[in-house]
């Protein structure tokens, strides 16, 4: 029986920030399709600003290394949220604070129900021997199955993303103001298995630049900043902003660009989330992994080859692989990546 409309969803996604990015199609169609249903999510600090312009959404910090630490701290947020006159939990999580965060509110009575990762299928997807490859349920699926189960079904649209973002003065200072298309780039990722090659992407980089049509903005953590700002000083219309911004402000500047070419990371799924375009590179990972960023097209993804490589995808997170598969991303040529991007962004 469906539920009433007027329920208050507490939705639990404490990290990482590409799953988090994830959730937003989910909760669109939430706040679309029952508009009278509140929802807040609890996740990391950082983390609030993906949130803060969907209707009818709140945010509460999970301090899970400061005072929610630990199965005491969990409690003590559990009380927290409880003020908040929770009806309905969803656990989009399923990972062990998730849990004793959600039996708490079990045994206070809420009704809960968790995400399903579908660990068994990812196991066969990456076995070396009798590895079963085909395209299991996506993130967003998985995601939307969750409220299906409280009760609240909803059939997800390409609409369900974030309107662009306000331009601030301090973005416009840093893009200048010449009229070229933005072209994100987020060349690191988590591990090794699926950062693309630097020799590579420095290629790719060049390529971009020698066209004189093109504004490449470049995105990384604090590790990366000595590789970016090298890129930077090497080429034209080449910016950094690593370390130059805050979350809120990145976020404005990649709802504002034309494509971003991202690894299999966050960075792929905060530009999905905005509806911008994106083209991603797979190294030991896959799309059939249920990971691919929301709405893009299928063959926007560069795929390391399978031919010469059969055991792809070898890990579910980058994480794993055996010997000889240490490079498959080389399979990927700069060229191709280049092309790839000029036809998503020039649509030829």
């Amino acid at each position: 029986m469906m539920q009433s409309s007027s329920k208050h969803i507490l939705v639990i996604r404490l990290s990482a920030m590409g799953d988090v990015a994830m959730t937003v199609p989910v909760i669109k169609a939430m706040t679309r399709t029952y508009p009278n249903v509140k929802i807040t999510v609890v996740s990391k600090a950082f983390l609030k600003p993906i949130f803060q312009n969907i209707p009818n959404v709140s945010f509460y910090t999970a301090d899970v290394k400061g005072k929610h630490k630990g199965i005491f701290g969990l409690f003590k947020l559990y009380k927290e949220l409880k003020k908040l006159n929770i009806d309905l939990v969803a656990d989009l999580h399923n990972v062990l604070r998730s849990k004793i965060l959600g039996l708490y509110f079990k045994l206070g009575g809420y009704k809960i129900c968790k995400i399903d990762k579908g660990r068994a299928e990812k196991k066969a997807l990456i076995k070396t021997e009798g590895k079963i490859f085909k395209q299991l349920k996506t993130t967003h699926e998985r995601y939307a199955d969750v409220f299906a189960k409280l009760g609240y079904t909803i059939k997800l649209q390409a609409k369900d993303v974030l309107a662009q973002l306000e331009m601030t003065k301090k973005i416009a200072l840093f893009i200048g103001e010449d009229q070229k298309k933005w072209i994100g780039i987020a060349p690191f990722a988590a591990f090794a298995g699926k950062t693309y090659p630097t020799s590579q992407m420095e290629d790719v980089i060049a390529k971009l630049s020698e066209t004189k049509k093109y504004k490449v903005v470049l995105f990384g953590g604090p590790a990366d900043k000595k590789q970016l700002a090298a890129w930077e000083n090497k080429f034209k219309n080449v910016i950094n902003c690593a370390g130059l911004f805050s979350f809120d402000e990145e976020l404005v500047l990649i709802s504002n660009l034309d494509v971003m070419l991202s690894m299999d990371s966050g960075n792929a799924h905060l530009a999905a989330m905005y509806g911008r375009k994106v083209v991603t590179i797979w190294g030991v990972t896959h799309p059939y992994a249920g990971f691919y960023p929301y709405g893009q097209a299928k063959e926007n993804a560069l795929l390391a080859d399978k031919e010469q490589f059969p055991l792809l995808p070898t890990s579910i997170y980058g994480n794993k692989y055996p010997e000889g598969y240490e490079n498959v991303m080389k399979t990927i040529t700069p060229q191709a990546v280049f092309d790839k991007i000029v036809q998503v962004i020039d649509g030829v």
